[in-house]
């Protein structure tokens, strides 16, 4: 599959932002579909996740403020994200993978990956 992510940008402490992630071919073998973050020099880090079997997960650090869905009609994973703070700064990467549903935020299970969208908050 293709990931299509758009959404981010520059946004002051507190503020809201709505990232997507276009999922382009075949959907059938999508186990789990995830958001991840990167910021230059640390390792990426799952954000939230949705999977087949055991729903959807969160990392610690943006329960309560951040919501995952998917939209199946449209092929789109959401990633609403409010009550922004300048940690949650980072590259915004959009996964699929094909296998297996455990650990969902931990990204070396994944196979597909999209090019990334920036969200900074100042």
């Amino acid at each position: 599959v293709q990931l299509v992510e758009s959404g981010g940008g520059s946004v002051q402490v507190g503020g809201s932002l709505r990232l997507s992630c276009l999922v382009i071919g075949n959907i059938a073998n999508m186990n789990c579909i995830a958001w991840f973050r990167q910021v230059p020099g640390k390792e990426r880090e799952g954000v939230a996740a949705i999977c087949r079997l055991g729903g959807t997960t969160y990392a610690d650090s943006v329960k309560g403020r951040f919501s995952v869905s998917n939209a199946y009609a449209e092929r789109t994973l959401y990633l609403q994200m409010d009550d922004l703070r300048p940690e949650d700064t980072a590259m915004y990467y959009c996964a699929v993978r094909t296998s297996g549903w455990t650990r969902p935020l931990v990204p070396e299970p994944y196979n597909s990956w999209g090019q990334g969208t920036q969200v900074t908050v100042s």
